[in-house]
């Protein structure tokens, strides 16, 4: 049987702590969650509750003043959208500055990465009067074409298209193939973690948005979650037990995109780190 030095054996239980202490908030928030009021803040902690309300918290939660289910939807259809749009956009952007040979490639690759280094809150009011003007103010819409376009998912994308050897490129091209064939069934299996990883983060991201829902929708109905969350905390902020309801049933999506693709996610990273 092989040994383990003592070194490893002390890191691995080091690193089995640390992780124990950076899950106890998120257990406490579930615990929480399912708890009377007045056992919130017991001490010690009940960390299994002794008088079990979760039911009556989450169904407060999603059926209650401020239906949750309403809110999930809008932003799971947001967030879907804005992902998949996002994706297809930049891996096209970032296919046509490797892989299409124009006049002015890089120069042209130059001014839309300078673009990542303007304030997005210094777009703000420009975007506002662009989508009132195109009656796309407080719509779904509006809030998907605004996050489906991004320089860093472009600039992440191109650099995984780059490792691919144009052989590839020329002898689909010798088998009659156009661009979007090639795109579609040539370059976009080879690229697949990278794909993943922008996807999850784009998901992410559109997920916790609060600033744009918060600026370009208006009527109720369209909220997403993080709105709905923020409404819910005015009214019930001193409840933690429901407060905690409502944190968890956010976290849960996010939660299981990232365990769906976590293995993606690592291939990308190890394959970035291997081309890069």
């Amino acid at each position: 049987m092989k040994k383990w030095p003592i070194s490893k054996i002390a890191l691995t239980v080091i690193l089995f702590a640390c992780g124990i202490i950076f899950l106890l908030p998120f257990i406490w928030m579930i615990s929480t969650s399912l708890k009377v009021e007045q056992d919130v803040f017991k001490f010690p902690i009940e960390w299994i509750p002794s008088q079990f309300n979760g039911e009556a918290n989450y169904k407060k939660v999603w059926l209650g003043d401020y239906p949750f289910y309403l809110y999930y939807w809008n932003t799971i259809k947001v967030t879907i959208l804005t992902t998949f749009t996002s994706v297809l956009v930049s891996s096209m952007a970032a296919y046509g500055f490797t892989k299409v040979n124009f006049r002015g490639n890089n120069f042209l690759f130059l001014i839309v990465l300078a673009t990542f280094m303007v304030p997005q809150q210094s777009i703000i009011v420009p975007q506002f009067l662009l989508m009132r003007e195109i009656k796309l103010f407080d719509t779904h819409l509006g809030l998907v074409l605004l996050g489906s376009f991004s320089v860093l998912g472009t600039f992440m994308l191109r650099q995984f298209f780059m490792s691919i050897n144009n052989e590839f490129i020329e002898a689909a091209r010798i088998d009659g193939a156009g661009h979007a064939r090639i795109f579609l069934n040539v370059t976009m299996p080879m690229i697949r973690p990278a794909i993943a990883t922008y996807g999850i983060l784009r998901f992410i991201w559109t997920w916790n948005d609060y600033q744009n829902p918060l600026i370009f929708l208006r009527t109720d109905k369209y909220y997403t979650l993080q709105l709905a969350m923020n409404k819910f905390s005015d009214t019930y902020g001193q409840f933690y037990s429901l407060t905690m309801a409502a944190a968890v049933s956010a976290i849960i999506p996010l939660l299981i995109v990232f365990l769906i693709g976590q293995k993606q996610v690592i291939e990308g990273i190890a394959l970035g780190g291997v081309k890069g």
